[in-house]
């Protein structure tokens, strides 16, 4: 097993390990297995000093493993037992201990509580939310007017000045078939420059404004005669070719659609919870930098976007 299966079957078990021992009579319970079995009302793949491990616990890390590309068999659910097993013996132990009482132990079971019921509150929501047809149909319709339209097949070469530019556009005038060479020669743009300025086909609504408006001016086979500058330099484009951008149907993108709406109106449900709750913020301490250089500014530069991806953004 490679160490990144390790690393995710050690989180999966970590999770449902809390679950199996977050019940504190369950956790320092020693009474008979059958009578947890009992208690639990569910199949028992084991039990720990009268702690159950359920065949459904056991079930859903190993489907969880199987997408990681661990095989389900008698070796690898004996694993995840013997893992599950360790982890509820050390935890009655802590609890045994007192360390469930300790104030920073305890802050974390309510926290870890509180993310595991909003995260169930979130699930059950999209799994049960209905969105009507009505509101399937206003989508869609929206989809079709950002969806739709036409694409197009260009090329570019992106440097860092005017002047730099404005020198390429005079040699294409001279000779239109020194654009891929000026390109891989010239062109800042790691992601097309090797291919000489190419950038497939595209939408220009995924486009930086400048570039997307000035691709849709220009015809088949021309290229901007001055250079259109965005926030990554300047650019000059050639256009190869044009076709419609075909709009899926509805019944296509209807299921993508739906958890959208679904994620909307799940927003609107947490505002809604928000305006209506009473919300006192008494303190906020922020943090102390770890040291002069954290704190400024200049210590930290921002990311820089590659050009390949730049047009794009």
């Amino acid at each position: 097993m490679s160490i990144k299966s390790r690393v995710v079957l050690g989180s999966a078990i970590a999770l449902f390990a809390l679950s199996a021992c977050n019940d504190k009579d369950k956790a320092a319970s020693a009474s008979a297995p059958a009578s947890a079995a009992a208690e639990s009302k569910e199949a028992v793949a084991a039990t720990v000093n009268g702690t159950p491990i359920s065949k459904k616990q056991l079930d859903q890390i190993m489907q969880q493993q199987a997408a990681q590309g661990m095989p389900d068999n008698q070796e690898t659910r004996k694993m995840v037992i013997d893992q599950l097993a360790m982890q509820i013996l050390v935890a009655q132990e802590a609890t045994n201990k007192g360390l469930d009482k300790v104030p920073e132990v305890k802050e974390q079971l309510d926290m870890a509580r509180l993310s595991i019921l909003a995260n169930s509150y979130v699930k059950d929501y999209m799994k049960t939310a209905t969105v009507s047809d009505e509101a399937l149909k206003a989508e869609y319709d929206k989809f079709k007017t950002t969806a739709g339209g036409t694409e197009f097949k260009a090329r570019h070469i992106l440097v860092a000045s005017e002047e730099e530019a404005k020198d390429i556009i005079a040699k294409i005038k001279k000779d239109v078939k020194a654009f891929d060479g000026l390109a891989k020669a010239k062109s800042q743009d790691p992601g097309s420059k090797a291919k000489g300025g190419d950038l497939g086909w595209f939408n220009p609504r995924s486009m930086v404004p400048e570039f997307g408006e000035a691709v849709a001016k220009l015809e088949k086979g021309k290229f901007t005669e001055t250079p259109v500058k965005s926030q990554f330099g300047y650019h000059v484009i050639i256009l190869d070719d044009s076709r419609p951008l075909a709009v899926p149907a509805l019944e296509d993108v209807k299921g993508a659609l739906t958890q959208q709406l679904q994620q909307q109106n799940l927003k609107k449900t947490f505002d809604d919870l928000k305006a209506k709750a009473k919300i006192e913020i008494t303190a906020v301490v922020p943090a102390a930098p770890a040291s002069a250089a954290a704190a400024s500014p200049a210590a930290t530069p921002a990311p820089v976007a590659a050009p390949a991806e730049a047009a794009k953004k």
